[in-house]
């Protein structure tokens, strides 16, 4: 702890040692009875305490409390856990009526793509098939035309 060339010797300090003095118990006293009217307060009051000694001091009124607010039937927390669940079963209706919809509208689309498809499959069908002939164009009878680099002449 100390460096090896240090040539003196740590001080040592005198010890004081501090027992504590007890009290001796405190006598108790009854407090002399004040006669007191009844509904009234004496002017000034007097009290004992436990080791014997007599305060003397003003008496002051006790402060009445405010008057408590009439709670509800029902408490505040019971109301806000019923109305937090009723909000959650809306949102959980909602979400419900939400997928609903979602798959109704896939529904829907996909027949009408099917539909589309039915249609235009057999309008293209019918023209494949039909056997009206050409309703359009130039009509050209071949028996009748003479074919001579590559113009058709009648």
């Amino acid at each position: 702890m100390y460096p090896a060339n240090t040539p003196h010797v740590p001080a040592q300090r005198a010890v004081e040692v501090h027992h504590p003095t007890p009290y001796p118990p405190a006598t108790v006293t009854p407090a002399p009875l004040v006669p007191v009217q009844p509904n009234t307060v004496p002017a000034v009051a007097s009290i004992v305490l436990p080791d014997g000694r007599v305060v003397t001091g003003y008496a002051i009124n006790p402060t009445q409390p405010e008057p408590i607010a009439a709670k509800p039937a029902v408490s505040r927390t019971a109301v806000n856990v019923a109305l937090g669940g009723v909000g959650f079963l809306a949102v959980c209706g909602g979400l419900i009526l939400l997928t609903s919809f979602i798959a109704a509208l896939t529904a829907f689309i996909t027949q009408l793509i099917t539909l589309a498809a039915v249609i235009f499959g057999g309008w293209i069908a019918a023209q494949i098939f039909s056997a009206s002939g050409h309703r359009g164009g130039t009509t050209v009878n071949i028996r009748k035309a003479v074919i001579k680099r590559n113009h058709f002449h009648s």
